[in-house]
Protein backbone atom coordinates (compact mmCIF):
# COMPACT_ATOMS: atom_id res chain seq x y z
CA UNK A 1 0.00 0.00 0.00
CA UNK A 2 2.77 2.53 0.60
CA UNK A 3 4.98 2.78 -2.14
CA UNK A 4 8.49 4.67 -2.83
CA UNK A 5 10.86 5.15 -5.96
CA UNK A 6 14.95 5.61 -5.05
CA UNK A 7 14.84 6.99 -8.26
CA UNK A 8 12.69 9.74 -7.78
CA UNK A 9 14.57 12.93 -6.90
CA UNK A 10 11.97 13.59 -4.55
CA UNK A 11 12.39 14.24 -1.20
CA UNK A 12 11.72 11.03 0.61
CA UNK A 13 9.36 11.77 3.35
CA UNK A 14 7.67 13.59 0.58
CA UNK A 15 7.40 10.44 -1.43
CA UNK A 16 6.09 8.81 1.74
CA UNK A 17 3.53 11.65 2.18
CA UNK A 18 2.28 11.07 -0.84
CA UNK A 19 1.94 7.25 -0.72
CA UNK A 20 0.03 7.52 2.34
CA UNK A 21 -2.59 10.17 0.69
CA UNK A 22 -2.67 8.53 -2.45
CA UNK A 23 -3.59 5.07 -0.28
CA UNK A 24 -6.35 7.36 1.60
CA UNK A 25 -8.27 8.76 -1.68
CA UNK A 26 -7.63 5.37 -2.98
CA UNK A 27 -9.82 3.78 -0.26
CA UNK A 28 -6.92 1.45 1.07
CA UNK A 29 -6.49 3.34 4.02
CA UNK A 30 -9.59 3.71 5.15
CA UNK A 31 -10.60 5.55 8.65
CA UNK A 32 -9.35 3.88 11.70
CA UNK A 33 -6.47 1.55 9.47
CA UNK A 34 -3.67 1.09 11.60
CA UNK A 35 -0.87 2.33 9.82
CA UNK A 36 2.70 0.78 9.75
CA UNK A 37 5.23 1.59 12.03
CA UNK A 38 7.95 3.97 12.21
CA UNK A 39 10.37 0.91 12.24
CA UNK A 40 8.55 -1.16 9.53
CA UNK A 41 8.51 1.80 7.02
CA UNK A 42 12.08 2.66 7.84
CA UNK A 43 13.45 -1.19 7.53
CA UNK A 44 11.31 -2.33 4.71
CA UNK A 45 12.42 1.82 2.50
CA UNK A 46 15.74 1.42 3.88
CA UNK A 47 14.84 5.30 5.02
CA UNK A 48 15.73 6.60 8.67
CA UNK A 49 13.63 6.86 11.34
CA UNK A 50 14.02 10.63 11.08
CA UNK A 51 12.42 10.91 7.86
CA UNK A 52 9.43 8.29 8.00
CA UNK A 53 8.81 10.44 11.39
CA UNK A 54 8.72 14.06 9.59
CA UNK A 55 6.08 12.56 7.21
CA UNK A 56 4.41 10.68 9.88
CA UNK A 57 4.57 14.14 11.79
CA UNK A 58 3.20 16.44 9.00
CA UNK A 59 0.10 13.97 8.46
CA UNK A 60 -0.79 13.80 11.96
CA UNK A 61 -0.41 17.97 11.71
CA UNK A 62 -3.32 18.38 8.73
CA UNK A 63 -5.29 15.90 10.71
CA UNK A 64 -5.15 13.06 8.75
CA UNK A 65 -3.56 10.18 11.11
CA UNK A 66 -3.55 10.22 14.48
CA UNK A 67 -1.23 8.56 17.04
CA UNK A 68 -1.98 6.45 20.33
CA UNK A 69 0.32 5.93 22.65
CA UNK A 70 1.63 2.02 23.09
CA UNK A 71 -0.48 1.86 20.11
CA UNK A 72 0.68 3.19 16.44
CA UNK A 73 -0.58 5.50 14.14
CA UNK A 74 -4.27 5.46 12.46
CA UNK A 75 -5.75 7.23 9.91
CA UNK A 76 -8.22 9.63 11.71
CA UNK A 77 -9.67 11.33 8.16
CA UNK A 78 -10.25 10.82 4.29
CA UNK A 79 -11.00 14.26 3.79
CA UNK A 80 -7.41 15.35 2.31
CA UNK A 81 -8.05 18.41 0.89
CA UNK A 82 -10.14 19.80 3.18
CA UNK A 83 -7.18 19.33 5.99
CA UNK A 84 -5.03 22.14 3.73
CA UNK A 85 -4.92 25.55 5.40
CA UNK A 86 -3.07 27.95 2.88
CA UNK A 87 -0.92 31.01 4.43
CA UNK A 88 -1.17 34.21 1.57
CA UNK A 89 1.28 36.90 1.61
CA UNK A 90 0.88 39.59 -0.77
CA UNK A 91 1.82 42.76 -1.11
CA UNK A 92 -1.57 44.90 -1.39
CA UNK A 93 -5.28 44.23 -2.47
CA UNK A 94 -4.58 45.66 -6.07
CA UNK A 95 -7.90 45.05 -8.37
CA UNK A 96 -5.48 42.84 -9.92
CA UNK A 97 -4.32 40.79 -6.93
CA UNK A 98 -7.99 40.25 -6.63
CA UNK A 99 -8.38 38.76 -9.83
CA UNK A 100 -5.40 36.46 -8.99
CA UNK A 101 -6.70 35.28 -5.40
CA UNK A 102 -9.83 34.67 -6.21
CA UNK A 103 -8.55 32.34 -9.15
CA UNK A 104 -6.46 30.36 -6.73
CA UNK A 105 -9.16 30.17 -4.05
CA UNK A 106 -11.69 28.94 -6.53
CA UNK A 107 -9.40 26.20 -8.11
CA UNK A 108 -7.76 25.13 -5.06
CA UNK A 109 -11.58 23.56 -4.14
CA UNK A 110 -13.80 24.05 -1.48
CA UNK A 111 -12.89 22.76 1.94
CA UNK A 112 -9.25 24.76 1.94
CA UNK A 113 -8.97 27.35 3.86
CA UNK A 114 -6.19 30.16 3.86
CA UNK A 115 -5.07 33.14 5.72
CA UNK A 116 -4.56 36.40 3.53
CA UNK A 117 -1.62 38.99 4.76
CA UNK A 118 0.37 42.04 3.45
CA UNK A 119 3.81 43.53 3.67
CA UNK A 120 3.28 46.99 1.68
CA UNK A 121 6.60 46.68 0.42
CA UNK A 122 7.89 46.30 4.27
CA UNK A 123 10.93 44.42 4.70
CA UNK A 124 10.40 43.88 8.46
CA UNK A 125 6.67 43.57 8.04
CA UNK A 126 7.12 40.89 5.42
CA UNK A 127 10.09 38.69 7.57
CA UNK A 128 7.74 39.42 10.73
CA UNK A 129 4.77 37.75 8.90
CA UNK A 130 6.85 34.59 8.00
CA UNK A 131 8.14 34.29 11.47
CA UNK A 132 5.33 34.60 13.21
CA UNK A 133 3.32 32.06 11.09
CA UNK A 134 5.82 29.31 10.84
CA UNK A 135 4.56 25.77 10.87
CA UNK A 136 1.13 26.81 11.26
CA UNK A 137 0.32 26.26 7.46
CA UNK A 138 0.16 23.44 5.20
CA UNK A 139 1.23 25.70 2.52
CA UNK A 140 2.45 29.19 1.72
CA UNK A 141 2.12 31.32 -0.84
CA UNK A 142 4.31 34.42 -0.75
CA UNK A 143 4.67 36.87 -3.21
CA UNK A 144 7.99 38.78 -2.77
CA UNK A 145 7.37 41.91 -4.56
CA UNK A 146 11.23 43.73 -3.34
CA UNK A 147 13.85 44.49 -5.64
CA UNK A 148 16.08 43.42 -2.78
CA UNK A 149 17.12 39.96 -2.23
CA UNK A 150 14.72 38.21 0.44
CA UNK A 151 15.61 35.03 -0.33
CA UNK A 152 16.98 34.05 3.58
CA UNK A 153 13.55 35.13 5.05
CA UNK A 154 11.91 33.15 2.22
CA UNK A 155 14.20 30.24 2.71
CA UNK A 156 12.92 29.53 6.53
CA UNK A 157 10.14 28.08 5.17
CA UNK A 158 10.16 24.32 4.34
CA UNK A 159 10.65 24.02 0.37
CA UNK A 160 7.78 21.59 -0.33
CA UNK A 161 5.19 23.85 1.20
CA UNK A 162 6.03 27.16 -0.70
CA UNK A 163 5.26 28.59 -3.83
CA UNK A 164 7.05 31.32 -4.67
CA UNK A 165 3.93 33.65 -6.88
CA UNK A 166 4.85 36.42 -9.17
CA UNK A 167 8.37 37.09 -8.70
CA UNK A 168 11.56 34.88 -9.65
CA UNK A 169 13.80 34.22 -6.62
CA UNK A 170 16.46 33.58 -9.03
CA UNK A 171 18.75 32.35 -5.59
CA UNK A 172 16.41 28.98 -5.72
CA UNK A 173 16.99 26.62 -7.25
CA UNK A 174 14.65 24.30 -9.86
CA UNK A 175 13.53 22.04 -7.01
CA UNK A 176 11.28 25.17 -5.43
CA UNK A 177 7.77 26.19 -6.62
CA UNK A 178 8.09 28.98 -8.90
CA UNK A 179 5.53 30.82 -10.97
CA UNK A 180 6.32 34.38 -11.86
CA UNK A 181 6.40 37.27 -14.35
CA UNK A 182 8.74 38.01 -16.78
CA UNK A 183 8.49 41.93 -16.17
CA UNK A 184 11.40 42.71 -18.63
CA UNK A 185 10.31 40.38 -21.35
CA UNK A 186 6.54 40.93 -21.49
CA UNK A 187 6.77 44.48 -21.87
CA UNK A 188 8.87 44.90 -24.17
CA UNK A 189 7.28 41.97 -26.13
CA UNK A 190 3.68 44.01 -25.28
CA UNK A 191 5.49 47.51 -26.71
CA UNK A 192 6.76 45.64 -29.39
CA UNK A 193 3.06 44.27 -30.29
CA UNK A 194 1.95 48.30 -30.39
CA UNK A 195 5.40 49.95 -32.11
CA UNK A 196 3.16 51.45 -34.83
CA UNK A 197 0.69 53.20 -32.93
CA UNK A 198 3.39 54.38 -30.29
CA UNK A 199 5.34 56.02 -33.17
CA UNK A 200 2.34 58.54 -33.55
CA UNK A 201 3.96 60.41 -30.52
CA UNK A 202 6.45 62.09 -29.96
CA UNK A 203 7.45 60.52 -26.76
CA UNK A 204 6.53 57.53 -24.37
CA UNK A 205 6.91 57.99 -21.23
CA UNK A 206 6.61 55.38 -17.86
CA UNK A 207 4.98 56.87 -15.07
CA UNK A 208 6.27 55.22 -11.75
CA UNK A 209 4.18 56.04 -8.56
CA UNK A 210 6.66 56.31 -6.21
CA UNK A 211 4.51 57.52 -3.23
CA UNK A 212 2.34 54.22 -3.09
CA UNK A 213 2.32 50.94 -2.55
CA UNK A 214 3.00 50.21 -6.11
CA UNK A 215 6.11 47.79 -6.49
CA UNK A 216 7.87 48.64 -9.80
CA UNK A 217 9.93 45.72 -10.80
CA UNK A 218 13.42 46.91 -12.57
CA UNK A 219 12.70 44.32 -15.17
CA UNK A 220 9.42 46.85 -16.07
CA UNK A 221 12.21 49.28 -16.05
CA UNK A 222 14.77 47.65 -18.30
CA UNK A 223 12.28 46.40 -20.50
CA UNK A 224 10.68 49.51 -21.36
CA UNK A 225 14.22 51.33 -21.91
CA UNK A 226 15.81 48.57 -23.80
CA UNK A 227 12.56 48.91 -26.13
CA UNK A 228 12.56 52.48 -26.51
CA UNK A 229 16.76 52.21 -27.27
CA UNK A 230 16.17 49.97 -30.02
CA UNK A 231 13.23 51.73 -31.88
CA UNK A 232 14.61 55.28 -31.30
CA UNK A 233 11.97 56.33 -29.57
CA UNK A 234 12.11 59.69 -27.20
CA UNK A 235 11.49 58.15 -23.55
CA UNK A 236 11.18 59.56 -20.20
CA UNK A 237 10.39 58.30 -16.50
CA UNK A 238 8.11 60.25 -14.56
CA UNK A 239 8.02 60.05 -11.05
CA UNK A 240 4.69 61.13 -10.77
CA UNK A 241 1.70 62.89 -12.41
CA UNK A 242 0.85 65.70 -9.48
CA UNK A 243 -1.36 67.51 -11.67
CA UNK A 244 -2.57 68.35 -15.44
CA UNK A 245 0.07 70.32 -16.63
CA UNK A 246 2.32 67.16 -16.24
CA UNK A 247 0.39 65.89 -19.40
CA UNK A 248 1.58 66.81 -22.86
CA UNK A 249 -0.45 66.75 -25.59
CA UNK A 250 1.17 64.30 -28.63
CA UNK A 251 2.77 61.82 -25.81
CA UNK A 252 2.15 58.49 -24.63
CA UNK A 253 1.85 56.86 -21.22
CA UNK A 254 2.07 54.18 -19.57
CA UNK A 255 0.63 54.09 -16.16
CA UNK A 256 0.41 51.33 -13.31
CA UNK A 257 -2.00 52.53 -10.58
CA UNK A 258 -6.04 53.07 -11.54
CA UNK A 259 -6.05 56.50 -9.49
CA UNK A 260 -3.26 57.42 -12.41
CA UNK A 261 -5.37 56.46 -14.97
CA UNK A 262 -8.57 58.62 -13.34
CA UNK A 263 -6.47 61.30 -13.01
CA UNK A 264 -5.49 61.26 -16.43
CA UNK A 265 -8.82 60.57 -17.96
CA UNK A 266 -10.19 63.80 -16.31
CA UNK A 267 -7.28 66.06 -16.98
CA UNK A 268 -7.75 64.99 -20.78
CA UNK A 269 -11.41 65.82 -20.64
CA UNK A 270 -10.84 69.28 -18.91
CA UNK A 271 -8.28 70.05 -22.00
CA UNK A 272 -10.80 67.95 -24.78
CA UNK A 273 -8.16 65.88 -25.32
CA UNK A 274 -8.92 62.73 -26.88
CA UNK A 275 -7.19 58.81 -25.94
CA UNK A 276 -5.76 57.40 -28.98
CA UNK A 277 -5.67 60.68 -31.23
CA UNK A 278 -4.32 63.66 -28.54
CA UNK A 279 -2.08 61.53 -26.50
CA UNK A 280 -1.90 57.77 -25.71
CA UNK A 281 -2.30 55.81 -22.49
CA UNK A 282 -1.38 52.59 -22.38
CA UNK A 283 -2.03 50.75 -18.52
CA UNK A 284 -0.26 48.00 -16.76
CA UNK A 285 -2.21 44.89 -15.85
CA UNK A 286 -5.74 44.94 -17.20
CA UNK A 287 -9.06 44.78 -14.88
CA UNK A 288 -12.56 44.57 -15.71
CA UNK A 289 -12.35 48.43 -15.26
CA UNK A 290 -10.38 49.06 -18.20
CA UNK A 291 -12.91 47.63 -20.30
CA UNK A 292 -15.59 50.05 -20.33
CA UNK A 293 -13.68 53.37 -18.76
CA UNK A 294 -12.63 56.08 -21.79
CA UNK A 295 -13.74 53.59 -24.08
CA UNK A 296 -11.46 50.86 -23.49
CA UNK A 297 -7.78 51.69 -22.42
CA UNK A 298 -5.07 49.18 -24.11
CA UNK A 299 -3.30 46.93 -21.38
CA UNK A 300 0.34 44.67 -21.47
CA UNK A 301 -1.07 42.15 -18.31
CA UNK A 302 0.03 39.23 -16.48
CA UNK A 303 -3.05 36.68 -17.17
CA UNK A 304 -3.97 36.54 -13.56
CA UNK A 305 -6.45 34.33 -13.92
CA UNK A 306 -4.38 31.86 -15.61
CA UNK A 307 -1.65 32.36 -12.79
CA UNK A 308 -4.13 31.66 -9.89
CA UNK A 309 -5.34 28.58 -11.75
CA UNK A 310 -1.50 26.99 -12.07
CA UNK A 311 -0.63 28.37 -8.72
CA UNK A 312 -3.96 26.04 -7.40
CA UNK A 313 -3.03 23.11 -9.80
CA UNK A 314 1.26 23.62 -8.27
CA UNK A 315 -0.13 22.67 -4.60
CA UNK A 316 -2.33 20.38 -5.10
CA UNK A 317 -0.26 18.29 -7.40
CA UNK A 318 2.76 19.04 -5.09
CA UNK A 319 4.57 20.67 -8.26
CA UNK A 320 7.98 22.10 -8.61
CA UNK A 321 9.66 24.32 -11.09
CA UNK A 322 10.39 27.63 -12.32
CA UNK A 323 7.70 28.61 -14.85
CA UNK A 324 6.80 31.60 -16.29
CA UNK A 325 3.55 32.89 -16.49
CA UNK A 326 1.79 33.97 -19.76
CA UNK A 327 0.86 37.53 -20.78
CA UNK A 328 -0.96 39.31 -22.94
CA UNK A 329 -1.73 42.40 -24.87
CA UNK A 330 -5.23 43.66 -25.50
CA UNK A 331 -5.30 46.78 -28.14
CA UNK A 332 -8.30 49.09 -27.47
CA UNK A 333 -9.43 52.75 -28.00
CA UNK A 334 -6.13 54.52 -25.80
CA UNK A 335 -3.51 54.51 -27.92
Amino acid sequence: MIHFDPSNNKPKYQQLIDSIIDAIDSGEFERGKQLPSINVVANEFNMARMTVTKAYDELRERGLITSHHGKGFYVASTDTRSNLHVFILMDALTPYKEILLESILAHLGEGVTHSLFFHYHNIQVFENLINNNLGKFNHYIILPHFNISVSKIISKIPKDKLLILDIDVKEFSSDYAILYQNFEKNIYNGLLSCLEKIQKYEALNLVLSQKSFQYTPKGIIKGFTKFCEEHSIAHDIIPDLEAEYDLKENQAYIVFREIDLIKMINWASKKQWQFGKHLGVLSYDDTPLKEIISEGISVISNNFSLMGKRAAEMILNKEKGRFSNDFYFEDRNSL
